[in-house]
């Protein structure tokens, strides 16, 4: 299996590290900058390039990683598809809806496995979750904070979409593989503490609550105002027969409900990147689906703007079924 990269930033290296698990071979690695792409190449191996074709032809991939920042897609991924390549492309896969169609389009027209990295669905906890009959979930309770400054373009909201659009989207993710489709949403956001940071036009707080017309809710807290250096994701899940306290995919207390019954607590160690790419590897040689399609992508992400145009109209939103 031939791998390459498309973006050669902070969370490629991620992905080449879980190639380097599988033993897949890492043939190119493709950037906007020649001197930053160099630099990556020579780190993580793989032949440098800055065009796309280019790199297609001169190293024939079977698969490209799409890491590159979502504003910087143009057409990229529609293009990789009709060449034949399968794709694994980085959440949010868009920052619109019509933008997210064209790609899960190309991908079917061009029949190629086509996948959406969102890695916490593979976190040892998360799985063994989904392993057990827990019954109806009826509550999930999830929060994501931090305090930093991150790349420039993560500030725009032009460019990332937002905090809720280019973070809190594992969560809302998460929603909808461990509760459902939901049937509405509301949200709130503000940017309360960096309006003296240049550019930063993004909320630093925010709070979206999805509702099921069966009553079921969800709930999502996030902020940017947090502990410096700290990354806090944490979700709990109340079920009619199991409740979750998750502090990472990795690891949770699962508690019964029933009387007298014992937790218990998963502490796995697995790379979910790995196990991300391990399935899409799968996909190709068995000549299946992911387990985790790009129309998932655009799914969470046609949730999360519901959420930001909610809180930018300060109004419920009904979803589209």
């Amino acid at each position: 299996m031939r791998v390459a990269l498309l973006g050669c930033g902070g969370i490629a290296s991620r992905h080449v590290a879980a190639t380097k698990v599988l033993g897949l071979d890492l043939v190119g690695c493709c950037g906007r900058d020649q001197a930053r792409t160099d630099a990556f190449a020579a780190e993580h191996g793989g032949e440098a390039f800055v065009d796309l074709d280019r790199m297609i032809d001169t190293v024939a991939p079977d698969l490209l990683i799409v890491a590159l920042p979502p504003f910087v897609r143009n057409g990229e991924i529609e293009h990789a598809a009709s060449r034949g390549l399968h794709l694994l492309v980085e959440k949010p896969i868009a920052l619109d809806m019509a933008a997210a169609e064209r790609m899960v389009a190309a991908a079917g027209a061009a029949g190629v496995v086509a996948a959406t990295g969102f890695m916490y669905r593979f976190g040892d906890a998360v799985r063994r979750w989904r392993s057990i009959d827990t019954g109806s979930v009826g509550l999930y309770a999830g929060a994501y904070h931090c305090n930093a400054l991150h790349a420039p373009w993560w500030r725009e909201q032009a460019k990332s979409g937002g905090q809720m659009l280019e973070q809190v989207i594992h969560q809302i993710d998460l929603v909808r593989h461990l509760v459902g489709e939901p049937d509405t949403v509301t949200a709130r956001r503000a940017n309360l503490f960096h309006h003296d940071v240049p550019g930063y036009d993004i909320e630093d707080v925010s709070a979206i609550l999805f509702g099921w017309d069966d009553g079921r809710i969800a709930t999502i807290n996030a902020s940017n105002i947090a502990t410096p250096g700290l990354w806090h994701k944490e979700w709990a899940i109340y079920a009619e027969r199991m409740t979750g306290r998750f502090t990472s995919w990795n690891e949770a207390v699962l508690t019964p409900t029933a009387q007298g019954a014992e937790a218990e607590i998963v502490a796995g160690a697995s790379d979910p990147f790995a196990a991300q790419l391990a399935d899409v590897v799968g996909a190709i040689r068995e000549h299946r689906a992911p387990a985790i399609t790009l129309r998932d992508g655009a799914e969470t992400l046609r949730l999360a703007l519901a959420a930001l145009q909610s809180a930018d109209e300060r109004r419920e939103i009904r979803l589209a079924r």
